[in-house]
């Protein structure tokens, strides 16, 4: 008889729901796996605006030279997503500032895509 009340207490998860929960976490793994390159991507160029905004010989660089330092910058850092042409150079008071908007478009299966815009300026 007491066997038969310890049975009826025993929880568990069933097969069909570690099949639900396991396709659960394959898909949001895949999702992260093809997401977080895109904003590893937007990191390296966010830090490349700003080190090249802070530098002590920017404040008075003509923009053909913050361009080529992007450039060079995005070179050494695999940024592939813009290059120096897309940055926009504005001047508030006496600091430069750089920003960029761009998108990227990341294939997910099929012909499902997801298209994120991006947005980095060096004073934030």
């Amino acid at each position: 008889m007491q066997t038969h009340l310890i049975r009826n207490k025993q929880r568990g998860v069933g097969l069909s729901g570690m099949l639900i929960w396991s396709a659960l976490v394959v898909v949001i793994v895949i999702l992260g796996m093809k997401l977080i390159p895109s904003f590893v991507e937007y990191s390296s160029i966010k830090r490349a605006l700003v080190a090249i905004a802070n530098e002590a010989n920017a404040q008075n660089a003509r923009p053909a030279e913050i361009r080529e330092s992007f450039n060079k910058r995005a070179t050494i850092d695999n940024i592939k997503a813009i290059n120096g042409r897309d940055i926009e150079i504005r001047k508030e008071g006496s600091k430069i500032v750089l920003s960029v908007s761009y998108a990227v478009k990341t294939p997910l299966f099929a012909n499902v895509s997801l298209y994120i815009d991006f947005n980095a300026t060096s004073n934030q």
